[in-house]
């Protein structure tokens, strides 16, 4: 292992010798861009070697069903901006490479960029704007619409799933981010249901938006997660929001819903005198 890491070492020594600014190495036509170019088309090669079943350059064509048939060029966006490739073909036009398969004009990871600035409340337009600027590319609002589309149908199905009959504690609360929708950015809640299994493990149940926090949006919540298959949960850990607890035994009638010990501390610090407690800390 160590001679191998040793001969690593020594190849990126020799790589990196004629290059002496970062812009030789992560620009435009850097060193980084030249050698995903080169990786890339050589697994493509190497997949079309799979697909055809025999190595390039044998002279049995005539034998062969299938062969190469010269290559066609498509630009990729990567996370290091648009990156032109020479994809390899067959003649029988059945060769669907998986690492780069056709019609795709991204490699893996750049969805990743465009659902990170989207999940920061960044529009269509800005998030066109930032990757232009970025990575030096034009991206179309197309493009990033089916991107955080396609989560949504990840999503969905993810928010009907059955749910266990019993969760030992339930935890539920309402977080307050900043979320665009139309418009400017807004502060809204979520909805976090939180629960513990049988074996122990935390799950979470659901997310719901709304504009405010209240008991009745709570008891919908409650509603639907019974409607899921939640029969019971034996603690339920929530806030002193009222009507929260009746919300909960209208649709958990078993379920405790003790005071939480950080909301009886601050409520009780209200009536607490801080100034004879200044005195005393003088005496002292």
């Amino acid at each position: 292992m160590t001679s191998v890491n040793a001969k690593h070492e020594a190849l990126l020594d020799e790589l990196l010798k004629d290059y002496t600014s970062p812009q030789d190495i992560l620009g435009e036509h850097g060193l980084l861009k030249q050698l995903t170019k080169r990786v890339v088309e050589r697994v493509l090669e190497a997949e079309l070697t799979a697909h055809l079943g025999y190595a390039p350059h044998r002279r049995q064509w005539a034998e062969e069903k299938n062969a190469r048939n010269g290559k066609g060029h498509k630009t990729v966006q990567t996370d290091t901006g648009p990156l032109d490739l020479a994809v390899p073909r067959d003649r029988n036009g059945s060769f669907a490479p998986p690492l780069v398969p056709k019609r795709q004009r991204r490699l893996e990871g750049f969805d990743d960029k465009v659902l990170s600035l989207y999940a920061r409340g960044l529009s269509t337009r800005d998030i066109q704007g930032h990757l232009e600027e970025l990575y030096g590319t034009e991206v179309s609002p197309t493009l990033i619409s089916s991107i955080t589309d396609a989560v949504l149908e990840e999503v969905r199905p993810w928010q009907a799933r059955p749910l266990a009959s019993v969760y030992p504690i339930l935890y539920c609360d309402a977080l307050f981010v900043q979320s665009r929708q139309e418009g400017p950015v807004q502060t809204q809640a979520v909805y976090l249901a939180l629960g513990i299994t049988m074996d122990g493990e935390k799950e979470l149940l659901g997310l719901w938006r709304s504009e405010s926090e209240g008991a009745k949006f709570w008891l919908s919540v409650f509603t639907e997660l019974h409607n899921r298959g939640v029969e019971d949960g034996f603690i339920a850990c929530v806030d002193g929001l009222k009507g929260l607890p009746e919300a909960i035994e209208a649709v958990f009638p078993k379920t405790q819903v003790p005071l939480c010990i950080v909301h009886k501390v601050r409520n009780s610090l209200k009536y607490a005198d801080f100034r004879g407690a200044k005195c005393c800390n003088n005496l002292g």
